[in-house]
């Protein structure tokens, strides 16, 4: 079992070694539907046969002496109950299919989000969501086609092939070397066109996911690409992509338009009945003979012109089912332990000579400190210092290299991953919102049902509840895709008010109130000084009102733990930690001891 992150309460396991045995497992989950279709399907072909039959001994009938008007109407009752028959068979045999497809289909998407789900930030982070977008829904919908008509269709070209050729060796043996030699071509002309077609198929594919992932770019990133003015590169840009897209397609035209077999058909055709009338001119064969095998013969012709189409279908539902499946068995480093510790986090968290390296490159090297329970650790260093990165190792998102990360004096490692993260919350610079209402959105974190007034109290202590008041909804406001109908300090306050309500014992502040205006973050710090107390915290930010709070100050300079102590020791003896702020704003210097300002 790979590791995962997440794994739902009832979950189907499926074979994905290969893409024929991953799609066989998913459809033997309905085992009835098919056994059904299969039999459906065999029933067409049989009524299919019977009709040149009875059409032969019709015309026996009429070519001998004693051909009675009541026993040719017995035929032509026979050959419409029968094509009766096998119209209800067909019937039968597609919406069975449909009912396997339709629920493949379902399935597969369901997979591959709860896949996605259990999958770490480091996969995450390397992926383009465009891409992974036409996996999840073009890919996962090129397979329901690839089932239905796909694979129906290509069943009905194994049986519309085989059986007929039987019926004709039953028939007379003689009859065979036409149709027998007509099929030995026509699966090496098969094979060349799907040697031709396999490449292309994959390659439309991908060229669809590049398509959309560079559309998805363009659109999340919208204000950028409008701020610099950059509409006409960009349209260029998708029209380039869209072009490629296009010309696989007629790349995959002109392979079919090429499609041999079709023609081989016409020549089986005229050699088959060339050959049926000399036997007949040697009284080898009857009249009616010469009927049923033409009409046998001409059976052939369904699976000679649909394999063009169901081959093409198989051929692009197994490129997107590879796509698919090199994310279901993509690897990934975190395991959510379910078996680990659950139990209440008292708070203390103590990083034990901790590296990371994020694709190859340190980002950070020896950590050790000790933060003890209800303590607030204000956390600075230059851009690219690690600071984030080290909250991250906490709760997981990422997982250390070397070293360890210990909670309450147990390894991060070691806990239930639910447990850990339901504990520790986290408030972003850049605050996430769903497309959701507001009070959805301050819910989010909490896995109880809860109340209005509960959100309602929440808001008001994070300085949210007069803006939401202010909004025609109120709390039932729907916010645009990652909250962009809302203002940075509007967004951060609804996330501050998550946090209240989420009730963490471990709470991350990373550069929290930086969209906030001078007023109102008045009114928010005394609300997060509120919040602060009894939690362990990790403060990460410039703000000099803010570190002043901490209990201690970690600073971080190029991966690595530069020194830590109170802002008084620090601004003694920290050089890395005075140049923090002496080159942000002169007014920091008022607050340096008189010593350091005169150096």
């Amino acid at each position: 079992m790979k590791n995962r992150e997440f794994t739902p309460e009832t979950e189907h396991t499926y074979d994905r070694s290969s893409v024929a045995r991953w799609l066989v497992s998913h459809a033997l989950r309905y085992p009835l539907y098919v056994v059904i279709g299969i039999l459906f399907r065999g029933g067409v072909v049989v009524a299919a046969v019977q009709v040149p039959k009875l059409m032969g001994s019709a015309f026996d009938t009429v070519a001998g002496a004693s051909a009675e008007v009541r026993v040719l109407l017995g035929f032509a009752l026979a050959i419409l109950g029968i094509s009766l028959l096998r119209g209800v068979l067909q019937l039968l045999a597609n919406y069975t299919a449909e009912i396997v497809a339709l629920r493949i289909e379902r399935d597969v998407r369901d997979e591959l989000y709860v896949n996605l789900l259990g999958k770490s930030q480091t996969f995450h982070g390397q992926q383009r969501v465009g891409d992974i977008m036409a996996r999840a829904t073009n890919d996962v919908r090129q397979l329901n086609v690839m089932v239905n008509p796909g694979l129906l269709l290509l069943s009905e070209w194994l049986v519309n092939m085989v059986v007929p050729i039987i019926a004709i060796g039953l028939l007379s043996t003689t009859l065979l070397p036409i149709p027998v030699l007509f099929l030995i071509l026509f699966l090496v002309a098969l094979r060349g066109y799907l040697r031709r077609l396999t490449p292309v198929a994959g390659a439309m594919r991908a060229q669809f996911g590049k398509l959309n992932a560079n559309l998805t770019e363009a659109i999340s990133g919208i204000e950028v690409v409008k701020s610099n003015a950059q509409e006409e590169q960009e349209h260029v840009r998708f029209r380039a992509e869209a072009q490629s897209y296009r010309d696989l397609f007629v790349k995959q035209g002109k392979i079919q338009a090429l499609y041999l077999p079709l023609l081989m058909f016409s020549f089986t055709l005229a050699l088959g009945l060339a050959h049926a009338l000399f036997l007949y001119s040697n009284d080898s064969l009857s009249i009616g003979d010469v009927i049923y095998f033409m009409g046998l013969l001409a059976m052939l012709r369904f699976p000679t012109f649909v394999s063009i189409f169901a081959f093409s279908l198989v051929k692009l539902g197994t490129a997107g089912s590879e796509r698919i499946l090199a994310i279901l068995n993509a690897e990934t480093e975190i395991d959510e332990n379910r078996a680990g510790i659950e139990r209440r986090i008292e708070g203390e968290v103590e990083f034990d000579n901790v590296s990371f390296a994020y694709q190859g490159a340190n980002a950070l090297q020896g950590i050790s400190f000790r933060a003890k329970p209800g303590e607030t650790i204000a956390i600075v260093g230059q851009t690219g210092s690690g600071k984030s990165t080290l909250t991250r190792l906490i709760n997981r998102i990422y997982e250390v290299a070397a070293g360890r990360v210990l909670i309450d004096g147990v390894d991060v490692r070691v806990w239930s991953m639910e447990s850990l993260r339901s504990q520790i919350a986290t408030i972003d610079q850049d605050v996430f919102l769903f497309s959701r209402t507001l009070a959805e959105n301050i819910a989010f974190g909490v896995r109880r049902p809860v109340s209005r007034a509960e959100i309602e109290a929440v808001a008001k202590q994070a300085q949210a509840h007069d803006f939401i008041m202010g909004f025609k909804d109120g709390y039932d406001t729907i916010v645009g895709e990652r909250g962009v109908t809302l203002s940075g300090g509007q967004r951060q306050r609804i996330a501050i008010a998550r946090a209240f309500l989420a009730d963490p014992r471990i709470l991350v502040l990373d550069d929290s109130t930086s969209a906030i205006d001078s007023a109102t973050e008045d009114q928010i710090q005394r609300a997060l000084r509120n919040i602060l107390h009894g939690r362990t915290t990790f403060l990460i930010t410039h703000r000099l009102s803010q570190i002043r709070w901490a209990d201690r100050i970690l600073v971080l300079r190029g991966g690595k733990l530069e020194d830590q102590g109170t802002h008084e020791e620090l601004m003694t003896r920290s050089p890395a930690y005075r140049n923090i702020f002496a080159h942000r704003d002169e007014r920091y210097a008022a607050v340096l001891p008189a010593t350091v300002v005169g150096e």
